[in-house]
């Protein structure tokens, strides 16, 4: 059955792939049409997070980033797919760092980094990060069901010579590397909640008490990893800058926790600035504790 659906699916998404940008964004803006006012997808979900981590703003406002959030979210559903085809040089125009010799620097003093990140602006074209550094990357991610498309997504990423490795491969393959002698660069997207069973740390975010994602942390003091944030900018449709800033270079001069509130707040400070671009859908604040702090 997984095999009958990818084959089915497949290549609807090669023919997204290869539109021109003008009408890959006709498509998305049919698509928002669709997600937004005849499906609802998880219209329920964004509206209870927006009101629980913004109780002061405005009906109007509310609604105004939702349309905004839902808009911006079709466009990344479509350039994922657009990554099947999209050539390194067009990517390269679209997806612009403005500080990578800040890494360079990191690289080259021989230290590994663990590049910290939330699910905000697009960090689906990150990957062409590795056309301008040195280091191997991987990028830590949940495994798709379907096993076909998780196959194709690791090889889309592998593309520019990252690697998608699962939690559970994380570790191992991580130490490997150091044991090796080898330097890398690992991503974390880290701003999603984690199951109360692995919670060992909570903090305020956006205002609210939750459990808190530390394994990037945990993981750079164990292999003394520099941690960096990087920080997406979404410039115009279909164009983004990200910005690196160094959270530390010796993990291990801070108590547990410190760098991940460092981090949390870095992210609270991002939403704020254009909060569309976060991932309202998913159920970050599930186990919240309601009261505001």
């Amino acid at each position: 059955m997984q095999f009958l659906v990818y084959i089915i699916v497949y290549p609807f998404l090669w023919i997204i792939s290869i539109l021109p940008f003008r009408l890959l964004y006709t498509v998305s803006d049919v698509l928002y049409v669709i997600l937004y006012y005849i499906v609802g997808y998880r219209k329920k979900v964004v509206n209870e997070n927006l009101k629980l981590v913004f109780p002061k703003t405005s009906d109007a406002e509310i609604k105004r980033i939702t349309k905004a959030f839902y808009k911006h979210l079709c466009d990344m559903i479509l350039e994922a797919a657009k990554s099947m085809t999209i050539s390194e040089a067009e990517m390269k125009k679209r997806f612009t760092f403005s500080n990578v010799d800040l890494l360079q620097d990191i690289e080259s003093s021989g230290k590994s980094i663990a590049l910290i990140c939330a699910h905000y602006g697009s960090w689906e074209w990150i990957f062409i990060l590795q056309t301008h550094v040195k280091n191997k990357g991987y990028a830590v991610y949940k495994r798709l069901a379907n096993r076909y498309f998780d196959k194709l997504v690791r090889r889309i990423r592998a593309k520019y010579n990252s690697y998608l490795i699962t939690t559970k491969e994380t570790i191992p393959v991580l130490m490997k590397a150091k044991v090796n002698g080898e330097s890398f660069t690992c991503g974390f997207v880290s701003d999603q909640s984690p199951k109360l069973d692995k919670a060992f740390h909570w903090n305020t975010f956006m205002g609210i008490n939750v459990p808190v994602h530390t394994g990037a942390e945990m993981l750079a003091k164990r292999l003394d990893m520099a941690v960096v944030f990087f920080k997406v900018k979404r410039l115009k449709r279909g164009y983004y800058e990200t910005t690196f800033e160094t959270i530390t270079l010796n993990p291990k001069d801070y108590e547990n926790y410190e760098i991940t509130d460092l981090y949390l707040k870095l992210v609270e400070k991002q939403i704020h600035e254009a909060p569309e671009y976060y991932l309202w859908t998913h159920k970050r604040w599930k186990h919240a504790v309601k009261d505001k702090v």
